[in-house]
């Protein structure tokens, strides 16, 4: 499931934000970018596409929040609603070219842009419990590469199962060449009382088109993405002690209707090293009236095989999830932005049809002009365990203090 992809002050539309979706920066949601104004257009993109909130539908890689250094483990339909997304700041005008000046100052080779740290903490009526602190480190050099530092304090907790504790290391990069932004990310994962195991992500976007109104805002286009990660799979503590690794690799879709109405559709496929094949796709359709959105959701997810009783995942053979979304975001006080939702559908598991229900909220607080807090939770009976007739609910604190440099 999308385990691991942010919120917003303002319309979609409007073009906001630096990203990094979690475990869904993913995060971690993700998409193209536009040669000028490209950083703000695609990191708004990747925040739909992570599924940290894909704690929504989203969230290892999606939305995402917005944690974006982390594999997006895609797929977990507890986190359903991609719409609280933290937005980045709206864009300006690209500078104007000034005149050569002879006293230029010299610039450091390597500049630190900001520190990003997600904290995430699952807990169901099954006593499973996950716990994630990511801190992402985010360098600029002088040709406008980024490096990305990411490190960890990971906790797996589960009946019947000892403890596991993670470190993650991982170092990025990310450029552009022509219309294409490519990010690359290898590193490791230490655990306690397991094998160190190896984790990798990489990710193209490209924009296929793109319109703006005469403020800066994004009109209409539309952004394609594909990527590639392995890693072991952080599902719980289960599924680490029998070190089963996942290899998933799609394609995401992002089309920005009019500055109101927006589409993004994804598909993943995965390997894993116990012989099992996974299928899963997501699409919502949104659309937004001043401080308030609708959208429509749409989750399907399928293994060869059910491995839960033997490696510990959710895998079923036919897993669908569909419903509807209200929700409103705005601005509480002059430094406090919230956004809440709530949807309400239908979830077919292996032709058992039951209702399904969940409703989030998330807060941005700012401290400072440079360090932003957020905070939120979420609960949702989305299974994301097969527990036969007894109910499923699943209970998701989140948290993010980014400072800028």
């Amino acid at each position: 499931m999308v385990k691991n992809l942010a919120t917003s002050r303002q319309n979609k539309g409007d073009i906001t934000e630096d990203s990094v979706s979690v475990f869904p920066k993913l995060d971690e949601l993700t998409l193209n970018s536009v040669p000028e104004l490209t950083e703000q257009i695609r990191e708004q993109i990747t925040s739909v596409a992570t599924l940290e909130n894909f704690n929504t539908f989203a969230d290892s890689n999606f939305l995402p929040q917005k944690l974006q250094s982390t594999p997006i483990l895609l797929a977990a339909p507890e986190n359903f609603n991609p719409a609280l997304r933290v937005t980045p700041k709206p864009i300006s005008p690209p500078p104007q070219k000034l005149p050569p000046t002879t006293n230029k100052p010299e610039q450091p080779p390597l500049v630190l842009e900001s520190i990003q740290t997600g904290f995430r903490s699952e807990l169901s009526n099954s006593e499973q419990q996950n716990q994630i602190i990511e801190p992402v480190f985010q360098f600029r050099l002088l040709n406008g590469q980024k490096i990305r530092l990411k490190t960890g304090l990971n906790t797996f907790n589960q009946p019947g199962f000892e403890s596991i504790t993670n470190i993650p290391f991982q170092v990025g990069w990310e450029g552009k060449t022509g219309k294409y932004t490519i990010q690359a990310n290898a590193g490791i994962d230490v655990f306690n009382r397991l094998p160190t195991a190896l984790n990798f992500n990489a990710q193209i976007d490209r924009q296929i088109f793109v319109n703006f109104t005469p403020t800066y805002q994004l009109k209409s286009g539309l952004f394609l993405s594909a990527l590639v990660e392995q890693s072991p799979y952080k599902f719980n503590a289960k599924t680490l002690e029998n070190q089963i690794t996942a290899l998933r690799s799609g394609l995401n879709v992002y089309w920005q209707i009019d500055p109101n109405t927006s589409f993004f559709s994804l598909y993943r496929i995965g390997l894993y090293n116990d012989d099992n094949f996974e299928q899963q796709s997501f699409s919502r359709l949104e659309h937004k009236w001043g401080k308030f959105w609708l959208a429509a959701n749409l989750f399907t997810w399928k293994y060869a095989n059910d491995r839960q009783d033997m490696s510990g995942y959710f895998s079923p053979h036919d897993f669908l999830v569909y419903n509807g979304e209200i929700g409103w975001g705005g601005d509480i006080f002059s430094f406090l932005n919230c956004r809440l939702n709530t949807t309400l559908g239908q979830q077919q598991l292996n032709g058992k049809t039951t209702g399904v229900n969940s409703y989030q909220t998330r807060c941005t607080a700012k401290i400072s002009p440079n360090i932003d807090l957020d905070l939120g939770y979420g609960f949702s009976n989305v299974r994301n365990l097969d527990t036969g007739d007894s109910s499923y609910n699943n209970k998701t604190f989140t948290g993010q203090l980014q400072v800028k440099f």
